[in-house]
């Protein structure tokens, strides 16, 4: 199957400083994948290296199994920019009307574009008022009409939930679950940790413009340590925990919370040697894998 996307190399550079450098990465369709980083790793460049907006200084880009700079991909994909940008004099409904007509207008997209406004909590009265008396969240909700009308085949998202409520931003969550159920390959780039643990298939970790980890969610939950939580019938043997290195994070009565980074043993020797009312391994997120990730410098090369 041929990927989406793919990069070999992909490097830019803004004078001495690097924007992004030899990212080779495929992402195949029907696939969320999440692009995480802290401010400043280099996602938007590697971002607009893809939509052609700048170019590389070295290396290349595809999409859909085209140089990414081929004008006849453009209305196959929907982009919602980091910072939207939008002429404050227009309305929201005219500018809707207006992207729609730059990638090409399809029959049914004013069904698409009145079905996401809908679910999106954009109503007639919103569409009719000047771009520039919305808020920040009213912009954002405009931008992913945009990016979704006319039923792209990618969508890259650059931290799409910005400026939303709780309650939008699980509209979201669902609009990017359902386009990837259609075949539709979300690139969804971001710094909230939470989200993309939720949305994503895989996950690439960019940190100072290097591409350092590549993995499935699964995969990177179990890249943190985990946590096991131990309910003992009396009181817990906390000196014992302790002389076999095991990390006591903190006690409550017969609850005790251990962090476990190696092997199993001998923490499961002294459990069974002491009276244990029940003990879980709760779920790891990807907020516990992305601190162990970068406060150990895994993936350093």
């Amino acid at each position: 199957m041929e990927p989406v996307i793919h990069t070999h190399d992909l490097t830019r550079y803004y004078g001495s400083t690097v924007g992004v450098e030899g990212l080779t990465l495929e992402i195949q369709p029907g696939e969320i994948f999440g692009f995480l980083g802290p401010n400043g790793a280099g996602k938007t460049t590697t971002i607009r290296l893809l939509l052609d907006l700048i170019r590389p200084t070295r290396g290349e880009s595809f999409l859909f199994g085209c140089p990414s700079s081929d004008p006849l991909i453009r209305s196959r994909i929907g982009y919602l920019p980091g910072e939207l940008s939008l002429d404050g004099r227009m309305t929201g409904g005219q500018t809707l009307t207006f992207l729609a007509a730059l990638r090409g207008d399809r029959s049914d997209t004013g069904a698409v574009r009145a079905t996401l406004c809908q679910r999106l909590g954009l109503n007639d009265g919103d569409l009719k008022r000047k771009v520039r008396e919305y808020s920040r969240g009213m912009k954002q909700k405009l931008g992913l009409v945009s990016a979704l009308q006319h039923r792209p085949r990618l969508l890259i998202l650059d931290e799409p939930t910005t400026g939303l409520d709780p309650l939008v931003r699980e509209v979201v969550f669902q609009l990017m679950a359902e386009v990837r159920d259609q075949g539709v390959t979300v690139f969804h780039s971001s710094h909230v940790l939470s989200e993309v643990d939720r949305t994503c298939d895989r996950v690439g970790v960019l940190r100072e413009g290097r591409l350092v980890s590549l993995m499935t969610m699964d995969e990177a939950r179990r890249s943190s340590s985990r946590h096991m939580v131990v309910v003992f019938k009396g009181a817990p043997p906390l000196e014992e925990l302790q002389s076999i290195g095991a990390d006591v994070e903190t006690t409550d009565g017969s609850r005790v919370v251990v962090r476990v980074t190696g092997e199993l043993g001998p923490l499961l020797s002294l459990l069974a040697e002491n009276p244990v009312e029940h003990f879980s391994f709760p779920e790891p997120n990807l907020e516990e894998a992305f601190t162990t990730f970068y406060s150990d410098g895994q993936g350093d090369e």
